[in-house]
Formats: structure tokens, sequence, C-alpha cells
């Protein structure tokens, strides 16, 4: 075992960096493997392209011979850039996405060869759905399921295989993936905010929500990640001394990029230019081997999409480059963990940033329509946003120093709250013509003025308001960013229209005029709403009394937070919002609890091993050593040995504590796994192993660490933190 760790430090030590051909400009390379406009332009009939655009903008249907058509196009070009299989590529309630890949090729009756590709097999496949995650919607003898073409998420070749953008429903037609109710939360938050944005411009006809991810990510080398049995099966560190120097000097963040690392970012960022992902920034993050890679802002849709596609690439790349990435929020004790935080916002098809201040009174007054209404939104909805985010991997980061507090609260800086705060002061009812020029001229008029030197400056907020866009930061770094973009948009879609329904009320029942209903409404909006903004720290103690006295929501832990899925009020949202049915969001929350329930169950298990596999079987044999040592010094001085070997016993007696300690909480823990194996009931199962299971991980390592340092280092088996966390 401790040959193992050598040898993978060794192997690590030898690694160089790959030299990455860069030819040409990045613009060039852009898209080249994703059948986009201009792809369309070059290869579909003037009707096919038409139908297949008016799909992509609208959402409507297209017909079986145009899809024939585009079907023929896809593959005639798909094969030129040397594709030999196609897949429906989509994304199951496993988190991640999944791909079953048939051959162009097939045999005509006569026995003649041919490439084939049809309108049948573009819209609509049937995967086997049997060992899929489905919440209950379907019984496992029951594997029908099918996967239908998202023509809003444009085909991309990767290797040597097409893949299609799909959804995937049951056989009764219930979504059994993250991207349908997405799909329908992006309309329905399109359908609302489209109606609102009426009132300030009539032309616009579509709002598309727009998102920014920022992936967080470790790299370790390959050797040494292998070398760490935890690493491998649960993609963490269950055990590790925290190393003499971590990130307390602040020197990693922004710092000179490894040249190792370096070199797997440049061929990273040329494969995902490819692919169509705007990659656009890269930096050294704050913990040591940590990094950070973002895009240019797109269409929700596409944007998780991509962020999807590019976490397999990395996986790819890494792999190329003798790395392994590491996704999980928290993979090391001690130093930051790994967040994506979800940068949102509205946008028009007049090319308008509806959170984006404007030049004059009215474009500000449509910012701050928005704006506000988004801030309700969170409010009356912020432990169901909170559940979006919660998982077993992020429950270890949540509340962390680096991380959002798992107490929602939006922050907006001092200057846009105290303009909320004069806007409360409106009068009720029709506005004077001198109170209308006021707000016009000195409240709403000075808000571009006020943002230019207002930009977020509060890390700790789980919701700010970054000048143009929310950040939304308690995202996990493994998290497919559908879920809470999900929860998100509909969310703001139904504040959006019973916004929209209070405003046209005033001005048709109470005869106000546009401008006055509107401000109106917000003004009761800021009101009932400002519980939820906090600008303060958000990990004191102050804040989480203060929130308590607020009735803000406080679920630590997954099992808590997910509870508030199946509330009356959660359900009849989605049902309203039609994004959701009863039976789709109880089969979320079912597949969300038993995730929780394995991941912590295989960190259970992997505890077990280590302990037993690795670290008993090396204190016992350093304790031998120090025994045979004392042994040894008896023989010589006799009585007087003990003034010689006084710190050996004492190490003795420290290791056998800790041995006896770590062997009691293992076997503990087992024991109370069993107990939670033994529950029939999901929730009640998943409750347990966070209750009942999981405090004893804590403990375990806390023996652990205190073994890794009292012993030899060249016996200690599991490779140390101090190994694993300093690419050269």
């Amino acid at each position: 075992m401790v040959s193992s760790r050598f040898a993978a430090i060794a192997q690590s030590q030898t690694r160089n960096s790959i030299a990455i051909e860069e030819k040409g400009r990045r613009s060039e390379l852009f898209g080249i493997n994703v059948f986009n406009e201009s792809k369309m332009l070059q290869y579909l009939t003037k009707d096919a392209l038409e139908s297949l655009k008016g799909a992509m903008v609208s959402g409507s249907k297209i017909d079986r011979k145009i899809a024939d058509q585009v079907a023929e196009a896809i593959k005639g070009w798909a094969i030129s850039m040397g594709a030999t299989h196609y897949t429906h590529w989509f994304q199951p309630l496993t988190g991640s996405t999944a791909e079953k890949h048939d051959a162009f090729f097939d045999l005509l009756p006569d026995g003649t060869a041919l490439e084939k590709f049809g309108g049948g097999q573009l819209v609509q496949q049937e995967p086997d759905a049997s060992s899929f995650p489905s919440g209950g919607i379907r019984n496992t003898f029951e594997a029908r399921g099918y996967t239908a073409w998202d023509p809003s998420s444009p085909a991309f070749i990767y290797g040597t295989t097409l893949c299609i953008p799909t959804i995937f429903v049951s056989y009764t037609g219930e979504a059994l993936d993250n991207k349908a109710p997405l799909l329908r939360a992006l309309s329905a938050v399109d359908d609302a905010a489209t109606a609102v944005a009426k009132y300030f411009d009539k032309n616009v006809s579509k709002v598309n929500a727009t998102l920014g991810w920022e992936q967080e990510y470790f790299l370790i080398d390959k050797a040494l990640a292998h070398s760490r049995p935890d690493i491998m099966m649960t993609g963490r560190t269950l055990v590790g001394e925290t190393p003499a120097k971590g990130q307390q000097l602040d020197d990693h963040y922004f710092g000179v990029i490894p040249s190792r690392v370096l070199s797997f970012m440049s061929d990273l960022e040329k494969e995902c230019t490819k692919l169509g992902i705007p990659v656009k920034t890269r930096h050294n993050e704050v913990a040591p081997n940590q990094f950070e890679l973002a895009p240019v802002f797109e269409e929700a849709n596409l944007a998780i999409d991509h962020n999807l596609l590019l976490m397999d690439v990395m996986d790819k790349i890494a792999d190329k480059h003798h790395f392994m990435v590491l996704f999980h929020e928290k993979p090391f004790a001690g130093i930051n963990g790994s967040g994506k935080h979800n940068n949102w916002s509205l946008a028009t098809d007049t090319g308008v940033n509806l959170l984006s201040p404007g030049s004059t009174p009215m474009k500000n007054l449509q910012f701050l329509t928005f704006f506000i209404n988004t801030i309700k939104a969170v409010d009356t909805y912020e432990e169901l946003l909170r559940s979006s985010i919660a998982s077993a991997g992020n429950d270890y980061r949540l509340g962390a120093n680096e991380a959002p507090p798992a107490i929602f609260s939006i922050f907006v800086g001092t200057q846009l709250s105290s303009v909320l705060d004069e806007l409360e002061g409106v009068s009720k009812g029709k506005l004077s013509p001198e109170e209308k020029t006021e707000l016009k001229l000195n409240v709403v008029g000075k808000i571009p003025e006020i943002l230019m030197d207002n930009t977020d400056r509060n890390r700790t907020s789980p919701f700010a308001f970054t000048g143009n866009k929310f950040e939304m930061r308690g995202v996990g770094a493994k998290t497919n960013c559908a879920k809470p973009m999900t929860i998100l948009n509909t969310i703001v879609a139904k504040q959006l229209k019973d916004f929209k329904k209070e405003v046209d009320a005033l001005i048709d029942k109470k005869a106000l005029k546009k401008d006055e209903a509107i401000f109106n409404v917000l003004r009761e909006y800021i009101k009932t709403s400002k519980r939820i903004r906090f600008d303060g720290d958000g990990y004191s103690a102050e804040w989480e009394s203060e929130a308590k006295r607020r009735k803000l929501s406080n679920n630590r832990n997954t099992p808590e937070a997910l509870n508030v899925l199946t509330s009356k009020e959660s359900l009849a949202l989605f049902q309203s919002m039609k994004v959701m049915s009863e039976v789709e969001v109880r089969a979320r929350q079912e597949v969300d609890l038993e995730n929780y329930i394995l991941h912590t169950q295989i960190e259970g298990r992997v505890y077990n091993e280590l302990v037993y596999g690795y670290i008993i079987p090396a204190a016992i044999a350093y304790q031998n050593i120090l025994i045979k040592n004392v042994s040894g010094l008896k023989e010589i001085y006799g009585a007087a040995h003990k003034k010689f070997s006084e710190g050996q016993l004492t190490m003795i007696e420290e290791i056998a504590e800790h041995i006896v300690s770590i062997k009691k909480m293992v076997d503990a823990m087992t024991d109370a796994r069993k107990k939670a194996n033994a529950l029939k009931d999901t929730k009640k199962k998943a409750e347990a192993y966070c209750n009942n299971v999981k405090p004893y991980f804590s403990e375990i390592r806390l023996h652990s660490d205190k073994l890794e340092k009292l012993m030899d280092n060249q016996l200690w088996p599991l490779t140390k933190y101090r190994e694993l966390l300093f690419i050269k």
C-alpha cells in the first residue's frame, strides 16, 4: 500500500506539459463541429430552413416531410465531417448525460450497404428506460421511454458521433429528464416576461432567459488520484490531515497558471471552441489545484447543454494530460470547495437586457419592474430555490466560509437599497405631476449613475445583483444547472404573471395610468419582500438569528431542503405554470432523496475499506516498530529505560487509543447503516443516513487524521494532501 503511494508520487513528478498546436484564430474554429445556422444555409432547402428556424425560435412543430429533409441534410454534413454514428443525447435524472450510439450503416433487403438516417431517427428514439431513475413513474418491467429532438439546441459532432440533443419522457408522457421541465419553465418565463415587456416596448415578441455559468474544479495528477480509493469511489477525500500550507497565503488565486494546467486548458478550449462552447475566461481559484472556466452568456437551454458537454470534454482532455478532474463540491477539507455560479438575466428579441438600466427614466422603470419582480419571486419561493441546489456533495460546501450560507437572501447594495426605500414611499393611487417628475428625474433617472460604482462587493450572498444580472452562488460544481434554472424561471414567470394581472386591474378598475399602476404595484412588492434583502455577513451568528426572526428558511441538509418540493404551494406553482405535474415533482423528490442515500451509503462503505484495509493495519505496523524500540531500550537499560522511552510509550498509547476509537466509530456507523437500510420509506431512510450515519464520518476522520500526524511518513499508506494539492 505504501509503495503504491510513493510510486504514484514518483510517476507524477515525471510529467511534462503536452504541447498544444494553435493554428489560426479561435473565431475560425468556432462551431465547426456544430450544425449551426451557417451549415443550415449550406445544406437545407428554403422550406426546411424556415421550418427549422420556426421550431428553434417559437417551438412550432416540424412535419414529417420537412423532418426527413432536415435529417438527410444533417446526415450529409455529419458524414462529410467523418461521423459514423448518431445518438440522441439526453439528460436523465442521474444528473449527467446519456447516449446510445447507432451506426448510419444499414443493409437493404438485397444485401446492399448504405448510410441511412431519416426523419424518424432524428425526431424520436426509444431507448431502454428501465435502468434510469424514474422516482416510481414506471416499473422496471415497463422499459419503454422516448427521446424526442430538441431543435432549439443544435446537433453537434463529438469524436465520430453525431449528437442530437433531446428530451426524455416515459411511455405515458411524464418527463424522465432535466431538460423537459426546463424547456417548459423557459416557455413560461418567455410568455410572462414578454407580456410585461410590452408595457415598455410593443415590438417585443420574445424574451429569453440567459445564463452564464462559472465552472470551478480541481485538477489532480491521475496517478495520485488513483492511489486514493476515496477519490476514485466518491470524488472526494474522506480522510487527510490538513497540510501546513494550504490557501492561507492567497498566493494561488489569479496566480501564474502551472504549465501542465495551462496546456490542459489550451487543449480544452480548442475542443470547446470546435463544439461551439464560447469559453472565454480561465484562472487559478483560491485553493491550490483549483481552477475556474467561464463562457460568454448564452440562451439558458443552450448554456446548460454546453455546460454538461463541457464536463464530459474536461474528463477526456484531463485524461490525455494525465490529470483527473474533480467536480465534487468539497473534495478536500480545510480549503475551498467548488461551485458553479449561475449568472441569470432576461433578454428581449429586440436586444435589450431587462435587468440592465437604460438611458431614460422609462427604460429604468422597465429595469426596476423586472428587478423588483425577481426579488419578490425569490422572497416568495426562497425555500423552493434552496431545494434546487441540495445534494449530498453540496451539503459539505454550503455554509462553509468560501460558500454561501444555506439561508437564502438577496444582496442589492446600499445605493439600490436606498432607491427601493424611496420607491416604498410612492403615494397610493394616482401620482401628482410633481411626484412623477421627482421619481423620474431624481430616483429612477439616476440608476445608471448609481450602478456605475456600485458593483457587488458581498461574496457571501447566495443571490446577488451584480450590475446587469443576478448571480446565484449556491449551485454546486457537479450540479446540472437545469435544476436551479427550472425553479428560478418558473418562480419569476409566476411572479410576472401576477404582476401583470395586478397592474391591468389598476388600469382598468382604478383608471390609473400605466406608469402610476406600475409604481403602485412595485411599491407593495418592495414592502412585502424586504425580509429577503440583506447586505451583511451571511456567516454571522447575528444573521442566523435575524433570518429566523424574518421567517426565512434555514434547511441545513438535503433531506430537510427537499421537503418543500411537495408542499401544497410548490405543487400548485408547478401545475399552474405547466412546468411539472404532481407525479413529476414527486418523482424528482424521490430520485433526489435516493441519490442522497446512495452517495452517503457509498461514503460509509469506503470508510470501512479505508479504516480496516489501510489505516488500522498501518497504525498497528508503526505501533509494533515503537514497541520493538521500547523493548530494545529495556534490554539495554533495564528499569532505567523509561527516561529514554517515555515519548515512544506515550505514542504507543495514543495510537492504541485512536485505533480503539476509530474501530468503535466505524462499527457503530456500520450498524447505523444497517438500521437505515432496513427502512422502506425513502424520506425516513434519507433522514436516518443524514442524522444517524453521517455524523460518524467526521469522528472517523478526526481519528484517522490524528494517526496520520503521529505516524512515520514512510508508513502512511494514503497519498497526503501536500502531495495531492501542488502541481508543478
